[in-house]
């Protein structure tokens, strides 16, 4: 089977506060791309934390968007290209998606697809705690934001949102 040509791969812990952005915007990003009939180009995979076998969900597919919670990230949110990076770690646990980009170009001895990563801001990531009001705005502005990027799933579009985001001029 073909994998579908986009993957946005959403991480964090519901349990966890604030770190449930990451799965929250998945499956408002999911119930949308459904509702409007465009959910065959976009699989959706939520994880508590990105793993070496990532690679094989990366594998064949045309771009990628890794969505997280940050704590200290500007509000409401960061998006930016990823770069992959050398995994020089001791444990294959809680790879960023850089490391996995780069886990993935050894393993398979070819490019990673084009990947943004769309970090939402967070300020509560204690177990037990709900999900803040300033996170539940952040959410909504992300999913707000997600929906422009997947009306243009391109590398060069999204390429063209990152340079704004941090060229705002």
């Amino acid at each position: 089977m073909t994998p579908k040509p986009l993957l946005l791969l959403a991480v964090g812990n519901e349990s966890r506060g604030d770190d449930a952005l990451g799965p929250l915007l998945a499956r408002r990003v999911q119930a949308w791309l459904a509702s409007t009939g465009t959910d065959s180009e976009v699989e959706v995979i939520e994880e508590y934390q990105l793993q070496i076998e990532h690679t094989l969900d990366i594998k064949d597919r045309q771009l990628l968007l890794f969505v997280d919670a940050g704590q200290g990230t500007v509000p409401p949110f960061t998006f930016y290209a990823a770069r992959a990076r050398r995994f020089d770690g001791h444990s294959s646990h809680a790879l960023a998606p850089e490391a996995l980009l780069g886990v993935y170009a050894q393993v398979h001895q070819a490019s990673p697809p084009p990947a943004f990563i769309l970090c939402l801001a967070g300020e509560g990531f204690e177990l037990g705690e709900p999900l803040s009001a300033a996170a539940e705005l952040h959410l909504e502005q992300g999913f707000a934001f997600c929906r422009g990027l997947f009306d243009q799933p391109t590398s060069a579009s999204w390429s063209e949102q990152a340079a704004r985001m941090h060229n705002p001029s």
